[in-house]
């Protein structure tokens, strides 16, 4: 597995264990499992990171140009790393400190736009 592969695993196992946290604080839900709301936004973010227009050499969210969460869901999980973010430095210290670091990584360019061919009609 390359190193982008893994660094994308590891972003998915961190907001992963981020939403357990506030879950877990938040919404009391039973037997250690993820509530509802918070299965669903555990899955979108999954979804985001594995359909990134960056790919492997994807930026972390919060300094991507490109917004690709819908509004009412990057306010969620915004909301849930506000709370839970410092938390991860006892909760899980290895994991906080290497998100940080990928902040400081410079943006990679910009993909370009994958242009459709135009089909050419007959008259």
């Amino acid at each position: 597995m390359t190193n982008n592969a893994e660094r994308l695993q590891r972003e998915n196992k961190t907001v992963g264990l981020m939403i357990a946290l506030y879950c877990k604080h938040h919404h009391q839900y039973e037997n250690s499992q993820l509530c509802p709301s918070c299965e669903e936004l555990k899955a979108f973010c999954e979804r985001r990171v594995e359909r990134c227009v960056y790919g492997t050499d994807k930026p972390v969210c919060n300094k991507c140009p490109i917004h690709c969460y819908k509004p009412t869901k990057r306010e969620q999980i915004r909301a849930v790393m506000r709370w839970a973010g410092p938390r991860m430095l006892l909760h899980h210290p290895v994991l906080a400190i290497r998100h940080l670091l990928a902040e400081r990584r410079p943006l990679p360019p910009r993909p370009g736009k994958k242009h459709r061919k135009k089909s050419e009609t007959h008259s």
